[in-house]
């Protein structure tokens, strides 16, 4: 099995900056693609980055030139970098990655539990 755990969400104010963390563990043999997405109350799932193993970036609209995600591949972790923070970016932020796992070499797509941001005075 494989677990994501995040990291590094909490209450910031407008034009602050936090940097969220995810940490994969379990019977990995090779993560793929590590991505974030996130979630505002009544509102319906979004993508705002991924990173793909070939070196690839995709970055929502909403955030290009304000997010920066990176990854760790000797840890197995995924960051997202968040500068210039609006309001309208509070949400819940959840770590996804595809994973090929030891249990039958195929891969899976894992979602971590989420950690909640917000951007308020």
């Amino acid at each position: 099995q494989v677990q994501l755990v995040e990291s590094g969400g909490g209450l910031v104010q407008p034009g602050g900056s936090l940097r969220l963390s995810c940490a994969a563990s379990g019977t990995i043999v090779r993560i793929n693609t590590m991505g974030w997405y996130r979630q505002a109350a009544g509102k319906e799932r979004e993508l705002v980055a991924r990173d793909y193993s070939d070196g690839g970036l995709t970055y929502a609209d909403s955030v290009k030139g304000r997010f920066t995600i990176s990854r760790d591949y000797t840890k197995n972790t995924v960051y997202l970098q968040m500068n210039s923070l609006k309001p309208e970016d509070t949400a819940v932020y959840y770590c996804t990655a595809d994973v090929v796992t030891y249990m039958d070499y195929r891969e899976y797509d894992f979602w971590g539990k989420g950690t909640q941001v917000t951007v308020s005075s």
